[in-house]
């Protein structure tokens, strides 16, 4: 009587194999030309980190941290990016870069076009609530089996799994922005003969702005704490230098490794959030 009967049990993981299986067979042409355009943009990105000369993007860094925040940020995070260079792990670290900045980018170009539709259609919110508490509960690691099975080894199922880790966040704060922009605002513009897209784009987007780079900061800081993951599957970088560290046992490249994913987070959180208060209105 302890033990919970056999005859109850329903394997729904069956029909979720079969899923991804029927996709791999019926749709395989689709998802070989989203991984070629995934590679190139990757691929990109990365060539233009790793070209970039080590003094030209410690300045760029450090221009960054003075516009976003203020002279003593921009001079930290430029301190930070250095000490990562004197680790021997420059090429690494961009290479992590170049892997963050292709996820948030398909992650904003997914999310935040869902979550307008899903601020104007009360059915979709609905729908979506329960699969993005979904994806933002499940394990990381669950994401890795179906990104391998549609793009094998390598750095495409990286980024898949990468984005749909960090794409709630941008979506969800997108719908709760435009939800929240007061309704005699959205009258008005009517009022005046405004169309529902001037609508949107001229006081709905603006007024949600705000709201919205708060998400793309979670959306970026999520993408970033995939790194060690994704590079079970092949993604290159400074989450397989911890990767390595931990098969050896390490300590000093797992420590490396490691502090300079956190100093990378820091510049990156700090940057966004400095980026996102200049959207902020005055109270």
């Amino acid at each position: 009587m302890s033990e919970f009967p056999d005859f109850l049990r329903f394997e729904i993981g069956i029909y979720v194999d079969n899923f991804v299986k029927w996709l791999m067979h019926n749709h395989g042409e689709f998802f070989d030309a989203i991984s070629k355009g995934i590679l190139w943009f990757l691929l990109n990105i990365e060539k233009f980190l790793l070209w970039l000369p080590w003094w030209l993007a410690l300045v760029l860094i450090f221009i960054i941290g003075w516009r976003s925040k203020n002279l003593r940020n921009g001079l930290t995070f430029t301190f930070l990016i250095f000490i990562v260079g004197t680790f021997g792990l420059w090429d690494y670290m961009m290479m992590t870069l170049a892997i963050v900045l292709t996820s948030v980018f398909i992650s904003l170009l997914l999310g935040i076009p869902m979550g307008i539709f899903m601020a104007y259609s009360s059915r979709l919110n609905i729908i979506m609530r329960p699969i993005l508490d979904g994806m933002q509960t499940m394990p990381s690691f669950v994401y890795l089996i179906p990104a391998l099975m549609l793009f094998d080894m390598g750095k495409v199922p990286a980024i898949f799994a990468t984005t749909i880790y960090a794409i709630p966040p941008v979506l969800r704060l997108t719908d709760l922005g435009i939800r929240r922009v007061p309704k005699e605002m959205v009258e008005a513009a009517h009022s005046f003969g405004s169309s529902s897209w001037q609508t949107l784009t001229k006081v709905q987007l603006p007024q949600a702005l705000p709201t919205i780079m708060t998400g793309i900061n979670q959306t970026t800081m999520m993408a970033l704490a995939m790194v060690v993951i994704a590079s079970m599957i092949g993604a290159k970088g400074l989450g397989l230098e911890v990767l390595k560290a931990i098969q050896h046992i390490d300590i000093a490249r797992g420590f490396e490794a490691g502090i300079s994913i956190v100093f990378l987070a820091i510049i990156i959180d700090r940057v966004s959030q400095g980026i996102a208060n200049r959207f902020k209105y005055p109270e």
